[in-house]
């Protein structure tokens, strides 16, 4: 899962990280209930934010890594399945992505 300085697995962190691993993702998915769809779309950082404070306060900074990764993880299974159903690749997913983000907020 993670690796120490030497490259080598970090047994005592992965056995930590595993531990909270089922209830984060459940934390997870019922985050995403909550945002996909929210209006107005201002609400989603809010929200997010406030499952990312509780998850901290509850398991501190592994259970914000945990977090982390879960999201990412379910967000590279969207895009991966939005790019193939719009019959785009990845990076032209992500590149139209990118591109929403800079014309929403064209000052960065």
């Amino acid at each position: 899962m993670l690796t120490g300085e030497e490259g080598r697995v970090d047994k005592d962190e992965e056995r930590r990280l595993r531990a909270i691993a089922p209830e984060i993702t459940r934390v997870t998915i019922d985050l995403l209930r909550t945002v996909v769809g929210l209006e107005p779309p201002e609400r989603v950082p809010e929200e997010a934010l406030r499952v990312a404070d509780e998850v901290l306060a509850k398991h501190g900074s592994d259970g914000l890594r945990v977090l982390v990764m879960s999201i990412a993880g379910w967000t590279a299974v969207g895009i991966e399945s939005n790019a193939h159903l719009t019959g785009k690749t990845h990076e032209a997913y992500l590149d139209e992505m990118e591109l929403t983000c800079w014309e929403a907020n064209p000052d960065g």
